[in-house]
């Protein structure tokens, strides 16, 4: 829309102001350096899960940007960008991660920004995940805004029932501040050469109070994710984790409340740490009680999908710690060494047995103290 328009204002000979078309030039930007490896943008809030990759082109030449030609061919042409492959975006609060350009790259999208000024949903500290050409974690998307599908999805697809995070007694995130006044500083996110890293909380559930979630999720670059999840409340609470797989995936329950799909390639691993005991359901097309493990790729249209509920009580304060492990046909075989819940956040050791150890440190908050240290086997 704002590129017709500039277009109309250029055949009437009616000059915009430079920051006009900058802020276009942003915007194609922001379409380049956050598209899927197979050329698909985000499935965030209202927007679809489209091809972007001829848009991006068009404007690679456009603005004689062949860094963008680079990311939208998976490397076939342009040039390398200098900058990446992650990105962080701090008015919006979005990061993308990803270990590189190719078709087979490891990617994924963590929302910690602002409720948002239009089309939102209750989505704060969502995670979704691509991998070896397949979407394995997935927002459940928009359905439709009228009509039959609208009636029977709308309230589902804003809700946080729809995303990956969690519910607290049952219950899911309020509307939040639409826009920030100002952007999220390093203190929130950190982006290094060797992983990714971002947090932030959230307190303002439906008809409940005096309880605080924070997520930190961070990415070691090429080999898995990290999150941790942890419940500030004074009570009892019951806490609901929830993964939703995109429908195209075969998932199944294993020894120790793993989950693992089943694809003959591009592949995930779900490995909750500790001692947390887990109920486990596993929900597709459920309508009744409530709607749970539907999928919207696109407007108006919907499929089954799973949708795998994490369920256990807590007394008061708990930490709750998830390894993703993505993998292409044979999972790797990681051993969490060691785990340990301090003040200021969790300390990891986990040990591929082919390639070596990782000593990660992983905060609550505070970007700063987040570290990777990786230590090759002999």
């Amino acid at each position: 829309n704002f590129v017709l328009f500039k277009e109309i204002c250029d055949r009437a000979q009616q000059p915009l102001p430079d920051s006009f078309s900058n802020t276009i030039e942003a915007m194609y930007s922001y379409l380049a350096h956050t598209m899927r490896p197979d050329g698909y943008r985000i499935l965030n809030n209202d927007g679809d899960r489209g091809s972007d990759r001829n848009i991006v082109l068009d404007a690679a030449k456009k603005y004689r940007k062949p860094d963008w030609e680079y990311i939208a061919t998976n490397g076939k042409s342009g040039t390398k960008p200098t900058q990446g492959p992650s990105w962080f975006y701090p008015w919006a609060g979005q990061l993308i991660s990803r270990d590189g350009y190719q078709t087979d790259a490891q990617w994924s999208f963590f929302d910690i920004g602002p409720w948002g000024s239009g089309h939102q949903h209750n989505d704060k500290m969502h995670l979704s995940i691509t991998a070896y050409g397949r979407d394995l974690l997935v927002d459940a998307g928009r359905f439709a805004y009228t009509g039959a599908v609208a009636d029977k999805f709308r309230g589902y697809a804003r809700s946080t029932g729809g995303h990956n995070t969690l519910l607290i007694d049952g219950k899911g995130q309020k509307p939040d501040i639409k826009v920030r006044e100002h952007p999220l500083s390093d203190y929130h996110f950190k982006i290094d050469s060797d992983f990714d890293f971002a947090w932030n909380s959230f307190d303002q559930y439906q008809d409940i109070d005096r309880v605080t979630h924070s997520r930190s999720m961070l990415y070691t670059r090429g080999e898995f994710w990290v999150v941790v999840d942890k419940v500030s409340t004074e009570k009892a609470r019951d806490i609901e984790a929830l993964w939703h797989w995109h429908p195209g995936c075969l998932v199944q329950l294993e020894k120790k409340s793993v989950i693992t799909s089943n694809n003959k390639q591009g592949n995930l691993q779900i490995i909750p740490v500790g001692k947390t005991s887990w109920d486990i359901a596993m929900i597709t097309g459920q309508e009744e009680p409530e709607i749970q493990g539907w999928y919207s790729p696109e407007y108006n249209k919907f499929e089954p999908s799973l949708a795998t509920v994490y369920s256990t009580r807590i007394e008061s304060e708990e930490t709750f710690i998830w390894l993703l492990v993505p993998f292409n046909t044979r999972a790797p075989k990681l051993k969490i060494k060691k785990h340990v819940i301090e003040n200021e956040g969790v300390s990891l050791r986990i040990r591929d047995s082919d390639k070596g150890e990782w000593e990660l440190f992983i905060p609550f908050s505070n970007s700063e103290l987040a570290r990777v240290t990786f230590t090759k086997s002999n």
